[in-house]
This record gives C-alpha cells, structure tokens and sequence, in this order.
C-alpha cells in the first residue's frame, strides 16, 4: 500500500531540479559575457554620437556668439528646462549631456569640452571636447574632436582622456 502511494504522487524530484539549475547555469554563463560586449559596443555608439553632438552644438555657439567664440567649458552648451537661449545656456545640447548627467557621467562616459585663444587671437577660435569611459567596464576607447568636427578615436583598450588639443588632432579620424 505504501509503494502505491508514492507512484501516485506527481512532482520532481531533486535530482530533476538539480539538473534544470545546472541547465540553467551553463546557459547563463555563455550569455552574459556577450550581454557585456554588446552593453559596452552601445555605450561606444553613444560616446561618439554625444561628442559628434558636442563639436556640432560648438560650432554653432560660435556662428551665434562670434565676439565671444567657442564657450570655455561644456555647461554654457547646454541649459536647465525650460531652456532660453543665451551665452550661458545656449539650450544646443541636452543639459544631461552639458552637466554629465550630475557627475555620474552618460552612458559610462564622462564628456568635457574646452575652448581657448590660440596665439595672438581676441576670442576663443579652438576648441576640444573629449568622451572618455568611466572604467574599462563602461567602454573600449575614448573619442574627441576639435573644431573640424572629424571624430578622432584613441585605439582600443585605450580608455584615458585625451589630454589637449593638440593630442586630439593626431588621433585616428573615425571612419
């Protein structure tokens, strides 16, 4: 009697269960590394699309503003909602982008802009912007740009900030 009644119980049992985790397990370490890639190769995309923003919302402060030039920092390019144009918040980029997002970077990067006078001119006729990672686990490089507008990248693995105007005009122009 004691023998029919265990055949008559439905249910797994915890070699089953054991062997569904396992499954489970070996499905979800082949996934995730190629989650991470594909999370890191978005965040590149983005990097360059918000320094490509950056040299373009640049460019056109300095056609709105030519007395002053290129702002001397990121803040002015952008501007708290509800934006009013002006020199201090041109309302050109989103002011995420313009603030870096509290501190806490876009996307795992960190972006920054900086315009300058080159020698012997009245206003700032330069400038860089940068988009760096914030770790090797946000991003595989860091891009910038100068006033040309060409995107120009470091090469993988290489995740520092590029430090001036100059290094940025040297780098790789992205294809």
């Amino acid at each position: 009697m004691g023998e029919q009644l265990m055949r008559n119980e439905k249910g797994f049992s915890l070699v089953e269960l054991l062997i569904v985790v396992a499954i489970i397990l070996i499905i979800a370490a082949i996934a995730i590394p190629n989650l991470m890639r594909a999370r890191m190769a978005a965040n590149d995309s983005s990097a360059a699309a918000s320094v490509r923003s950056i040299s373009t919302a640049e460019i056109a402060y300095f056609s709105a503003y030519p007395t002053i030039g290129y702002p001397l920092a990121l803040a002015p390019l952008g501007g708290a909602s509800p934006c009013t144009p002006g020199i201090a918040t041109a309302c050109l980029v989103d002011n995420s982008l313009a603030t870096n997002g509290g501190g806490n970077g876009k996307s795992g990067y960190s972006f920054d802009a900086t315009g300058s006078a080159s020698a012997g001119s009245l206003f700032n006729d330069q400038f860089y912007s940068t988009g760096t990672p914030l770790s090797s686990v946000h991003g595989t490089r860091s891009y910038c740009s100068v006033e040309d507008a060409v995107l120009r990248l470091q090469p993988a693995g290489t995740i520092t900030l590029v430090p001036s105007h100059n290094s940025c005009g040297i780098l790789t122009p992205m294809n």
